[in-house]
């Protein structure tokens, strides 16, 4: 049994993900909430799998001799500015910006020392091209650290309908394997074939064979030797992307020892896709989520729209959207879950279906399956439909990570 650490843990989609194989257990986790008193996902994670293990303080000051050895460390954190600020003088370490949960993670691994074997960490796929003036950078910087603490690493970009799941949902999965793992070898030793065949995500999501001429390949700093140092990492910071109009990294690749390949992979799934229809709850729906007002101004913000507008300062300019499907097919896998699907107040992105001829919101039970969380893990006296809503537009879709778990 692999023991896990969770941080950000959210409601718990990774534990439940993970230990759903029978493979792994977590002893210890992190869920802390720095823009509100009250600590509701906390709550529900407490809820669900109980204290022991569980810490509901601010990660940043952890002390990581409080944090216990693990095999494997994952986590669900924000796309944020990964821009290194100083080199710490006198230490082995890098100081990011205050407030940027990556070098909560980076400051964790590296000073622990029985590092984790692996990581699974995810996040919005954007972080592959951000920032949008240094296209790549922030993710190049998260390489090269952990290139710098002995990992080699493997991300997709996987959109949880194209494997069967009902919800679209476009995240990045990124895994590192120690240099202490036999995957650490493997990979380095045949990148190709861990890319498209013998790889964690390769195995756990196949794609269409590569084609090596479409393989891109490029060093994260231009050097003969392979080792990171914490001035490449600078160097990464200052110079990365620099005059790059789109980021090098595409939404599969590895990178190893200052070396990335990387490919615009094409998924190759041919197993039975979920739709939205397949998760709607049979019976009686609470009378709160049925739209009875309001319902020209749900198919305004819905439709498409050519239009001239106003700024406050007087300024005219032209607006226009395409419309969208409305109500939501029931055929069909459901859009992404967004924080604000929660509450009546019309709104073009909350999900809108029609039964029997009547147009209703999804339910936090709904929203839960589409994340494939139990009927009501998220439900406490203390929390709102509302806020179950927020917590499934925060979350993963739990068997993408119980996919991963198999093949790690």
């Amino acid at each position: 049994m692999l023991k896990v650490v969770e941080l950000f843990a959210g409601v718990g989609g990774f534990r439940i993900g993970l230990e759903a194989t029978k493979k792994f257990k977590v002893i210890w986790s992190n869920q802390w909430e720095p823009s509100t008193k009250a600590q509701h996902a906390s709550w529900v994670y407490e809820n669900r799998f109980g204290d022991k293990g569980h810490s509901n303080e601010n990660i940043e000051e952890v002390d990581t001799k409080d944090i216990p050895d693990c095999d494997v460390l994952v986590g669900g954190f924000p796309c944020q500015d990964y821009s290194v600020a100083t080199t710490l003088k006198n230490s082995k370490g890098l100081k990011g910006r205050k407030g940027v949960l990556w070098w909560s993670i980076e400051r964790i691994i590296r000073e622990k020392k029985n590092k984790p074997k692996y990581l699974i960490l995810e996040n919005v796929d954007r972080l592959l091209k951000s920032p949008s003036n240094r296209r790549g950078r922030d993710f190049a910087v998260m390489l090269g650290c952990l290139n710098q603490l002995g990992y080699a690493v493997e991300w997709r970009v996987i959109n949880a309908a194209e494997y069967g799941f009902p919800q679209r949902r476009r995240r990045v999965f990124i895994i590192a394997y120690h240099n202490s793992t036999k995957q650490f070898k493997n990979l380095k030793e045949n990148p190709h074939d861990w890319l498209d065949v013998n790889g964690t995500n390769a195995k756990a999501f196949p794609i269409n064979e590569i084609n090596l001429e479409d393989l891109k390949e490029f060093k994260l700093v231009e050097k003969k030797l392979s080792t990171i140092t914490n001035k490449d990492i600078e160097s990464i910071s200052n110079n990365f992307g620099f005059l790059d109009k789109v980021s090098r990294f595409q939404n599969s690749g590895i990178c190893v020892e200052n070396k990335v390949l990387t490919y615009k992979s094409i998924p190759n799934y041919s197993g039975k896709y979920k739709k939205l229809g397949d998760i709607i709850e049979k019976g009686k729906v609470d009378d709160s989520f049925y739209i009875k007002k309001d319902k020209d101004k749900w198919e305004y913000l819905k439709g498409g729209k050519k239009e001239e507008r106003i700024t406050k300062d007087g300024f005219k300019y032209n607006y226009s959207e395409g419309g969208m499907i409305f109500p939501d097919n029931l055929d069909n896998a459901s859009r992404t879950i967004i924080t604000g699907e929660g509450g009546p107040s019309p709104s073009r992105f909350k999900h809108v279906i029609e039964i029997n001829g009547k147009w209703r919101r999804l339910t936090p039970i709904e929203l839960e399956r589409l994340n494939g969380f139990p009927d009501n893990h998220t439900k406490m006296d203390e929390i709102t439909d509302a806020k179950r809503a927020f917590f499934m537009g925060n979350a993963l879709v739990c068997g993408v990570v119980e996919k991963i778990g198999e093949e790690l």
